[in-house]
């Protein structure tokens, strides 16, 4: 399978883009495990555009973590070309263009999934970055906007037409936001399509490779994206068995990069989601009041030690 010039061999599965996850620390963990590509978190076109401090430090790539692509999304066609420049300049293997985010403060101002009520702008605005930078563009998009307007078989059609190397398919409208169950038919439909010459990657309701592996049998994508099963869990892309210990010092891991690399306070708070999300503490009886100290804890010493409890009591 390839995209553009990048090769990841058969059955790949990528780290999917997703804002306040996909930091750098959290990317290069998913990519020793075994993620065959990693997405930056996603990069507001404005707020790149206007050079602000903290969406420009989203731009920061390592080698390790090859091949990456960072995301950008917006609504304004000549922002999001200025930003698709910008972007090329930080050395990504290749740029993707978000079509798909949900939220009410992306899709409500017509980016992201919002530009699913607006296909005509969203594929000038494809084909004008596509002509604006040397590097591969890549689209992310959603089924449609809603049940009643499911034009993801057409739309793949029109964005291949524009120039897009690859499209990351999430089964689910707009509409269903995160509920429900993703809709692998239509994914599956658009691969089959033999109009269709470009990468089909799944993505959505992916808990684990068995998971992914089936996707694969049943809707002949080529490669297949993860998101929100990652949280807490970058160890999901290995087929290794790993113990509840090695398990737990992957997320002291994680919480030590993320202190280091920001600070202490909003280190712990960026560690915070995989703390609360790791499936490693599913299912253990009276763990809710360790679980709140967990969360709560503001100190780095003082969240190492419940860590570190926890493993005396369950190891």
């Amino acid at each position: 399978m390839k995209i553009g010039e990048i090769e990841f061999g058969e059955k790949p599965v990528f780290l999917a883009p997703m804002e306040d996850v996909t930091d750098i620390g959290f990317r290069l963990l998913c990519k020793r495990f075994g993620a065959a590509m990693v997405y930056t978190e996603f990069v507001s076109a404005e707020a790149l555009i206007r050079d602000v401090k903290s969406t420009i430090s989203k731009l920061t790539i390592s080698n390790t973590e090859r091949p990456v692509g960072i995301q950008i999304y917006g609504r304004d066609v000549e922002a999001m070309v200025e930003a698709a420049k910008i972007v090329e300049q930080a050395g990504p293997d290749l740029i993707d263009l978000n079509f798909g985010c949900p939220v009410k403060k992306v899709a409500g101002k017509g980016a992201g999934a919002g530009m699913l009520q607006n296909i005509p702008k969203m594929l000038e605005i494809t084909r004008k970055v596509v002509d604006a930078v040397k590097l591969p563009v890549t689209v992310k998009t959603r089924l449609g906007w809603n049940h009643e307007q499911l034009i993801i078989t057409e739309l793949a059609e029109q964005l291949q037409d524009c120039g897009i190397k690859a499209l990351t398919i999430h089964g689910r409208t707009r509409a269903q936001m995160y509920t429900g169950e993703a809709d692998w038919t239509l994914i599956g439909e658009v691969k089959r399509n033999p109009k269709i010459h470009i990468p089909i990657i799944g993505n959505g309701d992916i808990h684990s490779l068995d998971e992914a592996d089936e996707a694969f049998n049943t809707y002949g994508v080529d490669a297949i994206m993860i998101g929100r099963a990652t949280f807490g869990c970058p160890w999901i892309f290995s087929r290794e068995e790993l113990s509840f210990n090695q398990k737990l010092d992957i997320l002291e891991e994680l919480l030590r990069i993320n202190v280091e690399r920001i600070d202490e306070k909003r280190g712990i708070l960026h560690t915070r989601r995989h703390l609360a999300a790791t499936p490693i503490f599913k299912g253990i009886p009276d763990f809710r009041q360790t679980r709140i100290a967990m969360l709560r804890a503001e100190k780095m010493d003082e969240l190492m030690q419940i860590l570190e409890d926890t493993r005396k009591q369950l190891g």
